[in-house]
């Protein structure tokens, strides 16, 4: 591959802590070109924008799609650091992402491989390559740290 995705991933990861400090559930998002060139960078904003639909991947591509003047993000790579949820799927989709980097799966709402499959399902006319697991450590402790201090089990970061 043309490009590093583990670098992408922490570029996401840097978005992600944005968040953390700002109270937000710490997910961050990157869009790049396939060539690795990011073209957008985001992290959950809901609260802070009063807006349910202010995830990560969701801000990424609104980001992207006025960059390129355009709402089709083809040859484009949607890197976060836990799986999409159905919604920013269903966007990632409709964009025409070529490409989706996740890091820590999310087995409760998680629509790239552990509840739903959206990104292969058959009845869709586009597929999306799926390329799980990068620096899924990391990406999976972020977002426990983030609700053990909300749950108050431990020190703020």
């Amino acid at each position: 591959m043309p490009h590093d995705l583990y670098q992408l991933m922490h570029e996401a990861l840097d978005e992600a802590e944005k968040g953390f400090s700002e109270g937000e559930v710490p997910i961050g998002a990157v869009l790049a070109t396939l060539d690795g060139e990011i073209v957008a960078k985001a992290h959950n904003q809901p609260v802070a924008l009063s807006d349910p639909s202010a995830h990560a991947e969701i801000l990424a591509m609104r980001k992207a799609g006025l960059s390129f003047h355009n709402y089709r993000l083809t040859r484009t790579i949607l890197v976060v650091t836990i799986e999409p949820c159905l919604m920013c799927m269903g966007a990632a989709l409709n964009a025409r992402i070529a490409q989706l980097v996740f890091g820590a799966a999310d087995p409760k709402a998680g629509a790239a491989g552990s509840v739903y499959n959206l990104a292969a399902d058959e009845r869709l006319n586009h597929k999306i390559e799926v390329v799980p697991s990068i620096l899924e450590e990391k990406c999976r402790a972020l977002i426990q740290d983030f609700f053990r201090v909300r749950r108050g089990k431990t020190n703020s970061r």
